[in-house]
């Protein structure tokens, strides 16, 4: 579903007021996985089409590295949305349940002038991060991908292997490697809640594991001890960087690299840089690989690295489709911000 209905409108906040959507409501809103792809896939599409704007980000870090913020501005040309997103994250030297991280979408009907909704930004970016990477490895995986390793058991690795069945179905050994034991029964229980036939291996020789898998998803966090060398991986392998769990060499020693943006990659993949600190170039951005303008994989045998780094045009797109069906049920709270 794109732009705004009728109903949707006469739903919508007027001039003086915004309708804001807490985690709650946004928890209770039902989306399934396939709706989730096909949103953040129309949204690379429109960004490839030159229909959308996603300027680049933002970023305030204190020099300790102690918090991070960040500022994302952007406009979906299909669904006439305009949206600004915050994200700021407290105590990133701390361990997980220390932290604290906030985020927020504000939506606006660039048709209409008016406010969409203000919303809790946490699970629009959980669904949509791993839908990208499902994406990557649906374009990028070599012919024929039977296995598929997630390191990492946070936020991003608990939905990793859901959304990869989605868009790899023929995928058949399903493999973990995770140090945080709720984490690890967590992504059993979020694969065991989508998929319930399929079966969980938690593996810990991690070199044996990389070098059997056709996907390799590294979504751990900063104090991971995993680190996949190149030399670990099978001959045609994807890997794909979300957070931590592989090493710069798969960037530097692959056949080809792609990128959800090559800017941002030069920004946030720093730590991927090599012993010069010099990263290495970009073959394709992901948008034109899915809008057919340039080339994924273009040898069944290549090793292929892919950067998976959020653009706000999806965050947008996926954002504005929580409101859609949280308009439509009536949810959030009306507040006269503007009176």
């Amino acid at each position: 579903m794109t732009g705004t209905t009728r109903t949707e409108r006469e739903n919508m906040a007027d001039d003086t007021t915004l309708r804001v959507l807490s985690t709650s409501d946004v928890a209770g809103i039902d989306i399934t996985l396939t709706d989730v792809v096909s949103v953040v896939e129309q949204a690379y599409r429109t960004l490839a089409e030159g229909r959308s704007d996603n300027p680049r980000k933002l970023t305030v870090k204190p020099e300790d590295g102690h918090s991070v913020a960040y500022a994302m501005l952007g406009r979906d040309g299909v669904r006439g949305v305009v949206a600004v997103k915050t994200s700021y994250k407290y105590g990133l030297h701390e361990d997980r349940d220390k932290q604290h991280y906030y985020t927020t979408l504000t939506l606006y009907d660039d048709e209409t002038g008016l406010p969409v909704a203000m919303l809790d930004c946490g699970r629009v970016g959980a669904l949509r991060t791993p839908a990208v990477s499902a994406l990557l490895a649906r374009e990028l995986a070599a012919p024929g991908a039977r296995s598929a390793l997630v390191i990492g058991t946070g936020t991003q690795g608990r939905l990793a292997l859901p959304f990869l069945l989605t868009t790899l179905t023929d995928l058949e050994r399903l493999m973990l490697f995770g140090t945080h034991p709720d984490g690890i029964r967590a992504v059993r229980e979020q694969l065991h809640a989508y998929f319930p036939d399929r079966e969980l291996e938690v593996v810990t020789d991690l070199r044996a594991a990389a070098g059997d898998a056709d996907v390799v998803l590294a979504t751990a966090g900063p104090n991971t001890p995993a680190s996949v060398d190149a030399g670990w991986l099978g001959p045609a392998a994807l890997s794909i960087l979300v957070g931590y769990g592989i090493a710069p060499s798969t960037l530097h020693r692959a056949d080809r690299v792609i990128a959800t943006s090559a800017a941002q990659m030069r920004v946030t993949g720093t730590d991927m840089a090599d012993a010069d600190g010099r990263l290495r170039d970009v073959d394709a951005e992901f948008p034109e690989v899915l809008a057919g303008r340039a080339a994924g994989r273009t040898d069944a045998g290549q090793r292929i690295f892919a950067y998976n780094s959020g653009l706000v045009v999806t965050d947008i797109a996926l954002g504005h489709r929580f409101a859609q069906l949280a308009l439509t049920q009536g949810l959030g709270t009306v507040v006269p911000l503007w009176r």
